[in-house]
């Protein structure tokens, strides 16, 4: 679930800009480092580290998105390893497994949806919190 929100005050175009660079820095890593899940958590971390120090507008954006790529990054290892094995070992094919991936392609299809919504509606200067992430980012990130 997503939720747009206004600020107490209206962030500068550049500080819409930014916060809405840290989506689409996961997003362009997404598609760049596909098979490799811990792609888009270092371009998100890169982009989360120069902008730190930066409004508290898109220090809270840069650390949503981060805390998102955590999730996305667990739950794509477990499936990349898991294919790994089954491809290079005698390890069967199961329902579980089947079950697993269709779960993490929903969730993956899902993540960047509201990834790109959150990019669109940040570079609007809107605050967009995500379930759970938003709640975390407010106990992480400090005005």
């Amino acid at each position: 679930m997503i939720i747009v929100r206004e600020f107490d005050y209206k962030p500068s175009e550049h500080e819409a800009e930014k916060a809405s660079g840290s989506y689409i820095m996961s997003l362009v890593a997404f598609v760049a480092g596909l098979p490799f899940p811990i792609i888009n958590l270092i371009a998100t971390s890169a982009f989360y580290l120069a902008n730190r120090k930066g409004t508290y507008f898109v220090r809270w954006h840069c650390t949503q998105a981060l805390l998102s790529q955590f999730s996305v990054l667990i739950m794509n290892s477990y499936g990349f390893w898991w294919t790994i094995s089954i491809i290079f070992s005698s390890v069967q094919i199961t329902n579980n497994y089947i079950a697993y991936i269709v779960t993490i392609l929903v969730f993956n299809l899902l993540e960047f949806i509201a990834t790109i919504y959150t990019a669109i509606k940040t570079g609007k200067g809107q605050h967009v919190s995500w379930w759970l992430y938003g709640d975390v980012t407010n106990l992480i990130c400090k005005p």
